[in-house]
């Protein structure tokens, strides 16, 4: 028996019985260990006065999470994320300068394939083709459509991957436009995805801005072109990993909320069309991109 405890809550945060947010509750759990799950470097203060509370009261704590480079081993449904989402690899092909999975995680490696809808997958399209038709299979037989919070790589979007989404229920699909390179693939994915019947509130793309010599009128393009292009922009705010008492200035703040939330966006360009989209960005279903931005 494990308690799970967790510096914040998050879309991601598992909900059941034996996971916490916080302090340790007036009425105990009878378990034989505690695990604090830190994901993001700027939570490890946290995180860390969390273990020592948890300690307190004669549990043996262990602490860890991505913040820590914890060793990623195989994935355990519902564990450290909430049930119903899934990751079918660990790793990922690329070495973003910006990102921490080639360090925590190494190399690409495939997983046993666990059910669930929500993929959190570094890089599934970086994974062999019969993995990933494997992985959609087990898709098209889950209770819900398909989210692909994880992310994929727009530079490795193919045509017969497009047509699988196509033909199968997906609620969203998330690209990314972190450097300037990645424009012309964005654009191509984006295409591919809207020739294939996803509308445009199923393909989302996350676009970094706030990093050095980045200004919200060049963050503002970037999302305008993404909405252009077919695509639905969510921004995402450059963090140093190292600086834990960082916060966004407030005018960057407000621009990110704005464009966080896709009625917002919508309705300020005079569409109907992301009516449906009550959700804004995930705080943390895009595991390896949002712990790349940390």
């Amino acid at each position: 028996m494990i308690a799970r405890v967790f510096p914040r809550r998050t879309s991601a945060t598992p909900d059941d019985e034996l996971a916490f947010v916080g302090d340790p509750p007036l009425f105990l759990p009878n378990v034989d260990e505690v695990h604090v799950s830190c994901t993001f470097t700027w939570d490890k203060p946290e995180a860390e006065r969390l273990a020592r509370a948890w300690g307190n009261h004669g549990y043996k704590v262990l602490l860890g999470g991505p913040a820590y480079d914890a060793p990623a081993g195989d994935f355990t449904p519902g564990m450290y994320v909430k049930s119903g989402m899934t990751i079918t690899s660990r790793g990922c092909v690329r070495r973003c300068p910006f990102c921490f999975v080639p360090k925590r995680e190494g190399k690409l490696r495939l997983l046993d394939i666990k059910p669930g809808w929500d993929v959190l997958d570094n890089n599934l399209l970086a994974c062999p083709r019969p993995h990933i038709e494997a992985v959609l299979d087990m898709l098209e037989k889950q209770p819900r459509a398909a989210r692909f919070t994880g992310g994929i790589d727009a530079r490795l979007c193919r045509p017969w991957f497009a047509r699988r989404l196509g033909a199968m229920r997906v609620q969203i699909l998330y690209t990314a436009y972190d450097v300037p390179g990645a424009r012309p693939h964005v654009e191509g994915a984006i295409k591919m995805l809207a020739a294939e019947g996803l509308s445009q509130r199923k393909i989302g793309c996350y676009v970094l801005v706030g990093y050095e010599g980045d200004c919200l009128d060049h963050a503002e393009a970037r999302l305008e072109w993404v909405f252009q292009m077919g695509g639905t922009p969510f921004a995402m705010f450059y963090r140093p990993a190292d600086d834990l008492r960082f916060t966004i200035p407030p005018a960057w703040r407000s621009f990110v909320r704005k464009w966080n939330r896709p009625a917002c966006i919508f309705a300020s360009h005079g569409s109907s069309t992301g009516s449906d989209m009550t959700e804004s960005a995930p705080a943390a279903g895009t595991r390896a991109l949002e712990d790349a931005l940390a």
